[in-house]
């Protein structure tokens, strides 16, 4: 028994050490894998908080997103070193390595400017925090193009836009007009020419593509920085290059030239554009001898003497120019078996021309980091003039039976000229904190209009004037005008941008844009308050989702067109400035959502937005060709409601496209019936899509697909609440191949040329005679023959391109 116990206690103190010696093993087990807390703050070169930035140590897969004031906590693993990796989009990726570390680690992270990615804003890629949405033109550089507007041809594909016109720089967006789309250049409005009426007269858009750096692009609830427009804001910012630069660019539709120059605190670009669409204009059905010619320069400075001044100037001067003399034009159209043809001589020539001018100077003067006072002032002057005498002696024949439903002449007559002077002066302020964007502007505007019209159409048919009167000698049309219109604005501003997060231990972003816009004129003496706000939310449990909610009270402040009102004295119309005018006014609510995901290991970037625009005070308007004609009076009011979904990514490894489609129902309420508006689509798809040939990236194809509803549209000189009919559905492909020849781009040796790129574009790939306007036809019986006027046709454009 005694033996038993001493064994029994030699092994009693045999287990007793085997715990203890287990114990000691975890406890050093524990203590090599201990853990320990990384806390810090990630900022920029000027000590401004970086949000979202991504904290990751990839060898234990752990990430973190800093919070709105670049702060950042993470439970990790300690090891002899742990690698911690700091990146965010437009900055250089920064490394540390943490020896041993234990406890709580504190590091304060300063990311540098990536100056490379600074200079290309990537849509999709960049997150978006508001109504505002950056786009990247660089995608579209290579793409086919038939206006050579290429912003304005980018904007086109984007959801909830619409265009019916490949010759047009204009677009509609959500039921709104052209008129109703506010667009600035470095913080300052810019207008186009008012007498343009179709689009092969528009020439080139005010907007210089290849000195463009970044595009930001709002279809609705945007912020109170920008004017009293209705519909959408594009925003433009010019590019101050970091070296010294170049390209040309020719191809049989023009020719382009850019020059930037860099030094130590000045930077200066130029821009040289030439478009003559002569060659495409000879696709149209009606053939004649057609002499576009638009050219324009663009120049800009910026000088920085020292860290807090900085000047900014911009000139631009351009010349379009369009002369058509007719000849003849044969149209067929209607139904498989109720088949007409049209065919017209023609006498007579148009020549118009619009010149304007557009010059800015702005003054900023950075009294701290985060704050700047800026001077800008600028102006803007045009002279056009429309002057068209065209005879066209026609028959309209039924082509089964030979049958002559119409056989007249017609006679059209235009003298109009106009001269516009615009001038402003704006003092903005901005503020930066950690949390707040605060911006405000006082602006004063003085517009200067002079205007005179004299425009007649005559028709005949088999020998009656139309109308007919026994007795008379009548037109159906015939319009004079003579104003002079001098008027002051006031305009202001204040808007706040709000960075919060809620206290959850991953929290939820917050950025709350909200302001008021005021403005006051003095020609109809009213003053106008407009508040919006708009809320972007990321949500801490799922950071690739982003929703937005935006609301606010718009007006479109008349200008010279909505102010047109028109009386008919003994058959003539009579166009009179109307100061009883007051402003249309637009009630938006917009509800949206971005999700950001990856699919075949590629980036890709769902977007929805609901809308509602409730309209009131609305003046009535027609549209025809690029046109429009306002009533001249507040006589209607009605609502604009759709769906826009967009998603874009790269289908293609490195290439970025998009596919939107949208639809969208519109009503107004004119004299007791209610009707859509003349800009009712209900629905567009729209394709943008990008591919290399494999293996290779020398290779690129663009794509191009528009299929739109039809627009509604009556007989000419009639109510608008008689619009009966709807245009056929606009449908067109245009394809590009482009091939480059040199590539430099990556090259560490010097080199001249850094791009070369040699393209064949095939426009209107199908060759489908899509619908732009239809000319009347009336017979003595009063039956009107809607004859369709066509776009243009299957053509092939080579370009050529090289960046130095």
């Amino acid at each position: 028994m005694k033996r038993r116990g001493v064994i029994g206690g030699m092994d009693y103190r045999n287990a007793l050490r085997f715990i203890l010696l287990s114990i000691i093993f975890i406890i050093v087990e524990e203590a090599g894998a201990q853990s320990f807390t990384l806390q810090g703050k990630v900022t920029d070169k000027d000590g401004s908080p970086i949000e979202l930035a991504s904290v990751m140590v990839v060898s234990q897969g752990k990430l973190a997103m800093t919070s709105l004031q670049g702060e950042f906590n993470m439970q990790l693993e300690s090891a002899d070193s742990v690698v911690v990796r700091f990146s965010m989009i437009g900055y250089k990726t920064k490394t540390r390595v943490l020896r041993k570390p234990r406890g709580k680690q504190t590091l304060l992270i300063q990311l540098a400017d990536d100056n490379e990615l600074q200079e290309v804003v990537v849509e999709g890629k960049t997150r978006r925090h508001g109504t505002t949405e950056n786009l990247d033109l660089k995608t579209t550089k290579q793409a086919p193009s038939t206006s050579g507007n290429a912003v304005e041809e980018m904007i086109q594909t984007q959801a909830g836009v619409s265009t019916h016109s490949e010759l047009s720089s204009q677009y509609n967006v959500r039921g709104g007009t052209f008129d109703e789309n506010s667009v600035y250049i470095n913080n300052i409005e810019v207008f186009r020419p008012f007498l343009v009426r179709s689009g092969q007269q528009e020439g080139l858009s005010v907007i210089n593509p290849d000195m463009v750096e970044q595009v930001g692009f709002s279809t609705g609830g945007f912020e109170a920085k920008y004017g009293d427009k209705m519909s959408s804001a594009l925003d433009i910012t010019y590019k101050r290059p970091k070296r010294t630069e170049a390209s040309i660019s020719a191809s049989l539709l023009g020719a382009s030239a850019y020059l930037g120059l860099a030094a130590k605190t000045l930077t200066w670009t130029n821009g040289l554009r030439y478009k003559t669409n002569r060659y495409l204009l000879g696709s149209l059905q009606t053939r004649g001898e057609y002499r576009p010619s638009f050219i324009d320069y663009q120049t800009y400075l910026s000088w920085s003497p020292n860290k807090r001044w900085q000047v900014d100037i911009i000139g631009n001067i351009s010349d379009n120019r369009y002369e058509f003399e007719p000849e003849d034009r044969q149209t067929n159209f209607g139904t498989l078996y109720n088949v007409k043809s049209f065919k017209v001589y023609f006498d007579g020539k148009e020549k118009d021309l619009f010149r304007t001018y557009f010059g800015s100077i702005g003054i900023t003067r950075h009294i701290t980091s985060k704050t700047d006072l800026s001077l800008l002032a600028s102006a803007f002057s045009t002279k056009e003039q429309e002057r068209y005498d065209i005879q066209g002696q026609y028959w309209l024949t039924q082509t089964e039976t030979s049958e002559n439903l119409g056989v007249g002449t017609y006679m059209q007559h235009s003298r109009d000229y106009l001269s516009a002077n615009v001038r402003n002066l704006k003092l903005m302020i901005r503020h930066r904190t950690a949390k707040h964007d605060i911006e405000a502007a006082l602006g004063y505007k003085f517009e200067r209009i002079k205007e005179s019209a004299a425009e007649y159409e005559h028709r005949d048919s088999a020998g009656y004037t139309i109308p007919y009167t026994p007795s008379n000698l009548e037109l159906i049309y015939s319009l004079r005008a003579q104003n002079r219109l001098n008027a002051k604005r006031i305009e202001s501003y204040l808007q706040d941008t709000w960075r919060f997060q809620s206290r959850d231990s991953v929290p939820t972003l917050f950025i709350l844009n909200y302001g008021i816009r005021a403005s006051h004129w003095d020609f109809n003496g009213e003053t106008l308050f407009s508040p919006r706000a708009s809320l972007t939310i990321t949500p801490g449990w799922n950071r690739d989702l982003t929703f937005r909610l935006a609301a606010g009270l718009y007006y479109q402040a008349p200008f010279y067109k909505e102010l047109r009102d028109t009386t008919v004295v003994n058959g003539v119309t009579y166009a009179l400035l109307n100061k009883r005018i007051r402003a249309q006014r637009s009630l938006h609510f917009i509800a949206s959502m971005d999700y950001r995901f990856r699919m075949v290991n590629r980036p890709f970037k769902f977007s929805a937005e609901l809308y509602y625009k409730a309209l009131a005070r609305l003046i009535p308007y027609s549209v025809n060709n690029v046109k429009v004609t306002y009533y001249g009076d507040n006589k209607a009011t009605g609502h604009a409601a759709g769906l826009d979904l967009k998603l874009y990514g790269e289908f293609v490894p490195g290439a970025d496209s998009w596919l939107t489609f949208s639809i969208m129902n519109t009503r107004m309420k004119l004299n007791g019936r209610s009707i859509p508006l003349p800009t009712d689509q209900r629905f567009a798809v729209n394709l943008f899509f990008t591919d290399y040939f494999p293996g290779t990236t020398r290779w690129r194809m663009s794509l191009k697909v528009a299929y739109a509803d039809g627009l509604p549209f009556s007989a000419p000189h009639r109510e608008l609440e008689h619009n009966s009919f709807r245009a056929p559905v606009y449908r067109r492909v245009d394809i590009g191949m482009s091939y480059r020849l040199i590539d430099n781009t990556d090259s560490s040796k010097p080199s001249l040329i850094r791009n070369m790129w040699l393209g064949l574009d095939c426009l209107n790939l199908l060759g489908i005679n899509n619908v732009n306007s239809y000319y009347w036809v009336t017979d003595v019986t009063g039956q009107q023959f809607a004859v369709p006027n066509y776009l243009t046709g299957r053509q092939l454009n080579a370009r050529l391109t090289i960046d130095f």
